[in-house]
């Protein structure tokens, strides 16, 4: 496997500048005019060297093309300096193509069950979605084995939580959208419960005390 590397490093490589890394891998957006333009950047992304080692995420509309790249071995799903190589390849792929990637259109979302005891819950959910365990912690969290639903991570919960359910999301977005997003919310009928985690992420409820998290990897390393 390549070289591990941190959230911050990623950022750091200037390379890479039109890619943030939200939730579980680095991921940009590339607006296009039409599904045949958009067809005509995967074909590009796909003549790319190396991928059948080391391949991207891709998600063709006809508006545009989401990618998203990750390591993943048996201990470990982040980043390492072969996506940050292989984002590099695929930004540059897209300018030959007269398209550059819009970081701010990016976004991950997270699941969040929340029980007394994780394990007595999991093997429901897992029979109810098809999903797996993900690989480098299969006792927190599971992952859809296509790559195409949001993961679901399991919360050690003390107590069910007052005035709501035992279910939340976490929105991951890049950190430069985060007070907005959390602005828009509360704009919206929302309620600020926490934010003493902030930049990591702000909780909200809304007004029937569902709970959602905007959440930022600014304090992964």
């Amino acid at each position: 496997m390549s070289e591990r590397i941190t959230v911050r490093q990623f950022h750091a490589d200037p390379r890479v500048a039109d890619w943030r890394v939200v939730g579980d891998g680095a991921c940009t957006y590339f607006r296009t005019g039409s599904f045949a333009e958009s067809a005509r950047l995967v074909q590009a992304i796909g003549e790319l060297p190396g991928l059948d080692s080391h391949s991207p995420d891709v998600d063709l509309r006809r508006d545009g093309v989401t990618v998203r790249l990750i390591t993943i071995a048996d201990d470990y799903y982040g980043m390492s300096q072969r996506d940050v190589e292989l984002a590099r390849q695929i930004s540059a792929a897209a300018r030959r193509l007269g398209l550059s990637g819009d970081p701010s259109a990016v976004q991950s979302v997270l699941v969040i069950p929340g029980a007394p005891v994780t394990a007595e819950v999991m093997p429901f959910w897992r029979a109810v979605l098809g999903y797996e365990p993900r690989s480098d912690t299969p006792d927190e969290d599971l992952v859809d084995p296509r790559g195409r639903g949001p993961a679901f991570w399991f919360e050690r919960m003390a107590e069910p939580r007052q005035g709501g359910g035992a279910i939340h999301v976490a929105v991951w977005v890049p950190p430069e959208q985060a007070e907005a997003r959390v602005a828009a919310a509360l704009a919206a009928g929302g309620r600020l419960v926490r934010d003493q985690f902030a930049p990591a992420w702000w909780t909200l409820v809304d007004a029937a005390g569902n709970e959602a998290d905007i959440a930022t990897t600014l304090t992964r390393d």
